[in-house]
């Protein structure tokens, strides 16, 4: 079933940006920057001072220098007391917004009152070098200070001055003109950044015993569990069948858990000695660094280890040790992919062991241009505005593109490399605003404006993609569009034949396959990799905050929602359209609404019944054309959120709210009874939809089982027979009877269910047996 195109203005768009992807730019060959539009500044670096004269009266100076082009300045830290102090600071001015002719470079002395001059610099704009990587960087050179006259004044500063692009190296850890108006505290949460992903692996426990366990109660049956906790990740065995001293339990308990290893493994051995009461009978703490490594599913050792036990003698803490022993085996599993992203759009596939890696195939370029038409995410002054930075995720490495500060038109052109090990896998690009630019109170959150994801597999080997992606944001009062973003993304492929052979591999790395984990441990271990990596990478500096790892790796996927229910059934309608056409197709075949169609069917059947051997090579061949067919008709470009496909644009309010609600719920009680009372109509027609085909199923199984003697009778007779006439009769010939008897003329039909269809609706069922 088609569903109509989805809104022009949520549709992707062609664009053309000047980019060299190949070509001559400028006055340089386009080189491995080639995917984002060339953006010229003037880079000043500042490296140090000597000789500088004291300007208080001991002596003594307390410098800094200031970078003033036109309106725009810029300003190093001060020394307190330093004449010869260092600085090794950059300041980029965007070209752009040049209105000078002249570069002045102050140096000051900080004063309560008012700062003194100790000498400044100056240059021509039209005398300042230009450098393009991959050029050595510029020398520093030293130049006499002079003061206001032109004089020559004590002291000299050592600068390097030239004209660049954002290629250039400096460019990440530079001061910016166009955030001028940024704090010197906030200038580290507005630069560019690449971040890594912390290494996860899956910690396995196999509980097998434990041994002469000392219960302060012996006179009952202890009633033993494990306990295994492992940073904020608990886990328990269930309680041992063997209520002795030495229980058994042989269980699995699996972990996450990232490197650098920070947190030990604690086991404790417990006694359900009441209702919610546990009885501590013994511990043992495991340093995770000499825990076996296992690539594959060769069995480990196992190990006793004691357990220690504290009890308190005449008020103090004592300890017991030797008081009984666990018997475990403990492994890192290097051979599973941790996954941290939901395996619909995963962006990496490899297992944690890097000696188990596959080699590259290729490499993934994206530049991220621009945006225009972003909406106001919060005021400031009194007014909207907006500070926009994007992210980008695949595989481990995560980058963040600097923040241009309020503009609703940002411009970064900046140019990132991953290297693709396999191609179903997913790149997430995802636009925010920083909410922490002009020193945002500690409970600010970095705003989400939108995201774009791009599957590897659809992109064309060497081709690059300028495109601009709709931001779509789904909010309680609907699907809202707060903007586009244009990237340009060229997927290098370097082995085709690697490539074609990894379409025969399997998509996650084969312990998943030998040692298969349950979907619920996988959902669980899931939350738990993505909190470890959101905290770890919001602990770096500058932070990449915890609601903006989450909103990339889609935390809350697993959560209820009518919209996207609705949209998986039509998906399914979807698929299986084909299927019904197909079925429709043959009725007016049967029904000879064609009669020319039906006629060349019917000699195409004939034809195939008398040489079966051309059955599969027309099969094939037919497929093979329709893919040929197709070719004229396939994608140009990468795809995009849909928002038919989502149901977004025509998702009920009520429907949104109950979406975006909070777990476990925040809504009153009366709208809450009302969303149950609808989940179990839902329910209800899913559960008769079940039931019908538990009927289809059991009257199959009660064709031969006897529930109805007169039923099984005629069917075992009527086997009977077909069995010996099929013997004596060619199958060619059954086979050409019963398509012709299929394809019959509509005059010899009626409207009335056919026999074997009244006989198989007949049957029993044990629908009658159900309470």
């Amino acid at each position: 079933m088609q569903k109509p195109p989805q809104s022009i203005d949520f549709a992707l768009k062609e664009t053309s940006p000047k980019i060299g992807a190949g070509a001559v730019t400028g006055d340089k060959l386009s080189s491995t920057y080639d995917l984002v539009e060339q953006m010229q500044y003037l880079y000043v670096r500042v490296v140090k001072a000597k000789d500088l004269p004291g300007k208080d009266v001991t002596g003594g100076c307390d410098p800094y220098v200031e970078v003033k082009l036109g309106n725009y300045k810029g300003v190093t830290k001060h020394f307190e007391k330093k004449n010869n102090p260092e600085w090794n600071q950059v300041f980029a001015f965007s070209k752009e917004r040049i209105q000078a002719s002249v570069l002045e470079v102050y140096v000051k002395d900080k004063d309560v009152v008012a700062d003194d001059l100790i000498g400044r610099a100056l240059f021509d704009l039209n005398e300042i070098p230009k450098r393009i990587p991959p050029d050595s960087p510029l020398a520093p050179q030293w130049y006499r200070l002079e003061d206001w006259k032109g004089d020559k004044a004590k002291g000299e500063l050592m600068l390097a001055v030239w004209m660049g692009t954002q290629a250039d190296e400096a460019f990440p850890e530079a001061w910016h003109s166009d955030a001028a108006s940024v704090g010197p505290d906030a200038v580290a949460s507005i630069r560019s950044k690449v971040y890594l992903s912390p290494k996860l692996w899956y910690v396995r426990v196999n509980v097998i015993k434990a041994q002469d366990l000392v219960p302060n109660d012996k006179s009952r049956f202890p009633e033993v569990f494990v306990k295994a906790m492992l940073g904020n990740q608990a886990l328990r065995t269930r309680i041992s069948q063997s209520k002795t001293i030495n229980p058994m339990w042989n269980e699995d308990l699996m972990f996450v858990v990232a490197e650098p290893f920070e947190e030990p493994l604690v086991l404790s051995v417990e006694d359900r000695v009441g209702g919610n009461k546990d009885e501590t009978l013994g511990k043992c703490v495991i340093p995770l660094h000499i825990v076996q490594r296992r690539l594959d599913h060769r069995p480990v050792n196992s190990r006793w280890l004691n357990l220690e036990k504290h009890v308190i003698v005449d008020g103090e803490k004592k300890e017991i040790k030797f008081a009984s022993r666990i018997h475990l085996r403990i492994c890192l599993e290097g051979g599973y992919h941790v996954l941290d992203e939901s395996t619909h759009y995963s962006s990496d596939l490899r297992p944690t062991a890097k000696q188990l890696w596959r080699p590259s195939i290729g490499i993934l370029e994206l530049g991220i241009l621009s945006a225009h038409g972003l909406m106001p995410m919060k005021t400031k002054d009194g007014r909207g505005t907006t500070d926009a930075y994007c992210v980008a995720k695949y595989g481990q490495k995560w980058i963040r593109t600097r923040t241009i500060v309020d503009n609703f038109m940002p411009r970064w052109n900046e140019q990132y490399t991953w290297e693709v090990f396999d191609t179903c896998t997913v790149i997430t690009v995802g636009v925010f605003d920083n909410g922490h630019v002009h020193g945002g109170a500690g409970g600010a959150r970095d705003a989400r404006i939108g995201k774009v994801r791009i599957r590897l597999s659809t992109l064309e080997a060497d081709r690059v993609y300028t495109h601009s992606y709709p931001l779509l944001v789904l909010h309680p009062s609907g699907v809202k569009k707060t903007g586009e973003i244009q990237l340009a993304l060229r997927f290098t492929c370097s082995s085709l034949i690697n490539m074609l052979h990894m379409y025969s591999h399997p998509l996650l790395p084969k312990m998943h396959y030998i040692h298969p984990l349950s979907v619920i441990q996988l959902d669980v271990l899931r939350h738990q990799a993505m909190q470890i990596v959101s905290t770890r990478l919001s602990r770096a500096e500058p932070p990449l905050r915890k609601e903006v790892v989450e909103y990339m790796l889609d935390v809350d996927l697993h959560m209820w929602s009518m919209r996207r229910s609705k949209a998986n059934f039509f998906r399914i309608m979807g698929v299986l359209s084909g299927l019904i056409a197909v079925g429709k197709w043959f009725d007016q075949i049967c029904n000879w609404r064609n009669p020319l169609t039906t006629i060349l069917i019917h000699i195409l059947f004939i034809i195939l019944v008398l040489y079966p051997e051309l059955i599969l090579p027309t099969i094939f061949l037919y497929l093979f054309l329709i893919g040929i067919w197709n070719y004229r008709w396939r994608p140009r470009h990468p795809p995009h959120m849909d928002t038919r496909l989502s149901h977004a644009d025509a998702a009920h309010p009520d429907e949104l709210d109950e979406e975006f609600d909070t777990f476990p719920t925040s809504r009153p009680s009366d709208i809450v009874r009302m969303r149950y009372d609808r989940l179990r109509s839902i329910a209800g027609r899913v559960q008769t939809v079940i039931g019908d085909l538990a009927t289809q199923g059991e009257r199959f199984q009660s064709l031969l089982s006897w529930r109805d003697p007169r039923a099984t009778t005629l069917f075992v007779t009527f086997c009977l027979i077909a069995a010996l006439v099929l013997y004596v009769t060619p199958f060619q010939v059954v086979a050409l009877l019963a398509g012709i008897y299929i394809l019959r003329h509509p005059r010899f039909r009626h409207k009335l269910p056919s026999t074997p269809l009244n006989f198989f609706r007949r049957l029993p069922a044990r629908s009658d047996s159900m309470l």
